[in-house]
């Protein structure tokens, strides 16, 4: 089979890899769709020297990218029963592997792993670029029969985050949220916040990613260029700020915005991953009795819960894409995928 690989410096090579079988506990799962993720960025921008692995080990082997598998149950191990898998079943992929054995990895949370490195399919594992992934069985995640492959695909990351985030923080409809970054994280953030019924302030820098949140159930767009965001959110919260306010651009000076634009017993919730940002902690959290949450992916079971949500209540999450793709075109996709100024990709098979 032919597999997409990050080779660094903005460099894609589409390589040739056996087809996998599966091993003892194991399933390989047939790719109908891998979406594109901000975070495979890092791999795609990193020097061709250096690893971008966000602290995790580097494989030093060609690695198949991809951490948003969704697909179908080809083959099953020995071992595997079927309430684990079967063939034929839809499913999504928990794309982290931890020991299995410790409370982290048993209540779901196999990234939290502090027993032995953790693997994540697409970063230091092959990933869904591909048309097989091997997987162990219990990383596997129901896809409802209600929801599409590509839909699937972005739960399996990018929705998912944002739903996770937002679970975290317990918002509600009583609340107004600003939602920092209108890219694939932020926007489903800005979607699923809408569907749970609070008042939602999108920011982005790029008016085509406002534009689109207003389409997603942004009630306010704020363009932090044109306007002083923490001003521009209490004007619209009558002086006060907002309940809650969520980073998803990883950018310090969104971060700090956030920061200062929640009110006082507000919450800020990070998502974005790197880069850093500097707090000055008796004004900017002391004297408001803020509240900071981190929040990092979802677990197997958080999953699960965002797929349910998303089928019930009817959301169109595939409205995210707007570029669908195949294998053969990754350069071409990634390309543009790295201006940010484009909604969600998709690899279908």
């Amino acid at each position: 089979m032919r597999g997409v690989v990050f080779t660094g410096e903005r460099q894609i090579e589409i390589m040739d890899f056996p087809d996998p079988t599966p091993g003892p506990g194991e399933v390989v799962v047939e790719m109908k769709a891998s979406g594109m993720c901000g975070s495979d960025l890092h791999q795609y921008r990193r020097p061709k020297t250096g690893g971008a692995s966000g602290g995790l080990p580097v494989n030093p082997e060609p690695v198949i990218g991809g951490h948003e598998p969704c697909g179908i149950v080809a083959a099953i191990g020995p071992g595997v029963t079927d309430k684990e898998a079967k063939i034929g079943q839809r499913v999504m992929v928990h794309h982290y592997k931890g020991c299995t054995v410790c409370g982290h990895c048993k209540s779901g949370w196999s990234q939290l792993c502090q027993e032995e490195p953790v693997l994540v399919y697409g970063n230091n594992a092959h990933g869904g670029h591909a048309k097989y992934l091997k997987v162990p069985a219990f990383t596997l995640v129901p896809l409802p029969d209600e929801l599409s492959f590509p839909t699937g695909a972005a739960i399996s990351c990018g929705t998912g985050t944002a739903y996770g985030a937002l679970r975290r923080i317990r918002i509600s409809g009583n609340d107004t949220i600003a939602i920092f970054g209108q890219g694939p994280v932020g926007l489903s953030a800005t979607q699923l916040a809408h569907a749970m019924g609070a008042r939602v302030i999108a920011l982005d820098v790029s008016p085509e990613r406002l534009n689109r949140a207003k389409e997603f159930g942004a009630d306010e767009i704020v363009n932090p260029r044109s306007n002083d965001p923490v001003g521009a959110i209490k004007d619209l919260t009558h002086g006060y700020g907002a309940e809650f306010t969520l980073d998803t651009s990883s950018q310090p000076e969104g971060r700090i915005a956030a920061v200062r634009s929640a009110k006082v017993w507000g919450t800020t919730c990070f998502v974005g991953e790197r880069n850093n940002v500097t707090i000055d902690v008796s004004p900017d959290m002391l004297r408001k009795q803020l509240t900071i949450v981190a929040s990092w992916t979802f677990s197997s079971v958080g999953q699960a819960e965002c797929a349910r949500f998303v089928a019930d209540r009817k959301i169109d999450v595939d409205k995210l894409f707007t570029h669908r793709w195949q294998l053969d075109q990754a350069d071409e996709a990634y390309k543009l995928f790295d201006t940010q100024t484009t909604g969600k990709g998709v690899f279908l098979m």
